[in-house]
């Protein structure tokens, strides 16, 4: 009966990332950089919300956006942070993580042929999604330019067929983030176009040298924002996410998001009230300690000559592989076999990511001090 299948979901590919961590999982002392999992536990009052929940039976169907109270809250912890003005009554949607967002909200703006502007490299997590509601991603290379899709480069790339420009900021796999200046010079050059702006801000809470800024800041009526609770309160079991935008947009999205989840899980929504009130700073003291594994990855990485750009953000590494390989595959499978490290090969994040590998390092200090060390060892053999 498999001939019998949607031939577009017959023709993508579960996810590079998840592909290798499943190829490495069960090998002996491995040390595994593959996830970005927080190492960090969800924070003990955001769970005794949850447990309050429980014992007070609110586990049925809540409104399809998400009970009220967790709106409003969104609506104020996104001002206060961001300073980003939508209401909770009808411009926020609570849905199950970010990655249900991309999709509800891509199959909301997009249409057969149209086409969809991602930097290159790339979180996996889009292209398949705008290939199932017939498509067409177009990576844009942002190799020569510190791995930033900036106005200089999009204009290269805009045309007709444009629908929507994905902006990951900050970036997985890169790390890197784009400046109040650089946002700007992209709104300018989309405003007044029949152009979306998808703004991915799920890393906005760990951003290491700067302030977080949204694009929403000064292209509103074009931009969807996504964010959630995953990466900023270290609950991505939770399936927490929010969709910031319009109202005439959020209420079309929100028939999407009700034929696909009905509402987010009722349990995990009262988890995440306390996380945007109670929790308002649980941020702050994971941020500063990834401050540290950074620059302790960057020093090592820096002195064993690889080539890498120090991140704005987020919890990775994109990393220049060593000469001598064909492919990034094949230098991840031989750091496996030889050095007992597990990274992700650069072509999970397209094409343009060929000649680089991953590093999260959304592990402990003594783990990574253990993988940096074996990754000395193995190219000094």
């Amino acid at each position: 009966m498999e001939h019998l299948l949607n031939p577009r979901v017959k023709d993508i590919e579960i996810s590079g990332i998840r592909r290798f961590y499943n190829l490495v999982a069960n090998k002996a002392d491995m040390i595994s950089l593959t996830i970005g999992q927080p190492d960090f536990g969800t924070p003990s009052h955001i769970k005794e919300a949850a447990k309050k929940a429980i014992d007070e039976n609110f586990t049925v169907y809540t409104h399809n956006a998400g009970f009220i109270e967790l709106r409003e809250a969104a609506s104020v912890y996104f001002q206060q942070k961001y300073g980003l003005q939508y209401n909770g009554e009808d411009e926020i949607i609570v849905t199950a993580g970010a990655s249900e967002a991309i999709d509800v909200i891509l199959r909301t703006i997009l249409t057969e042929e149209c086409e969809v502007i991602l930097p290159g490299p790339v979180y996996p997590g889009y292209e398949p999604v705008i290939k199932l509601c017939g498509a067409r991603p177009i990576h844009a290379d942002t190799t020569q330019n510190g791995f930033k899709l900036t106005a200089d480069i999009l204009k290269e790339y805009i045309n007709d067929r444009t629908r929507c420009i994905i902006l990951p900021y900050p970036s997985n796999p890169t790390g890197v983030t784009l400046s109040e200046e650089e946002l700007r010079e992209i709104a300018e050059l989309v405003k007044g176009r029949d152009i979306f702006i998808l703004a991915d801000e799920i890393y906005s809470e760990l951003v290491f040298d700067q302030e977080h800024v949204s694009i929403s800041t000064f292209a509103r009526e074009q931009t969807i924002v996504i964010n959630g609770l995953s990466k900023s309160h270290s609950m991505t079991g939770w399936r927490i996410g929010f969709i910031l935008a319009p109202r005439e947009i959020t209420k079309h999205i929100l028939k999407v998001h009700q034929y696909n989840v009905t509402c987010a899980a009722s349990v995990s929504q009262k988890a995440a009230l306390a996380a945007l009130t109670d929790g308002f700073d649980d941020a702050i003291p994971m941020k500063e300690e990834y401050s540290k594994r950074r620059d302790f990855v960057y020093q090592r990485l820096s002195a064993m000559n690889f080539t890498v750009v120090k991140p704005d953000g987020a919890f990775y590494f994109f990393v220049g592989m060593p000469d001598g390989f064909g492919s990034s595959l094949e230098f991840a499978l031989d750091l496996v076999e030889k050095a007992g490290v597990a990274v992700v090969p650069g072509d999970a994040f397209s094409q343009f990511g060929e000649g680089y590998f991953r590093i999260s390092f959304a592990y402990s200090m003594e783990t990574l001090e253990k993988a940096m060390d074996r990754m000395e060892a193995y190219l000094q053999r």
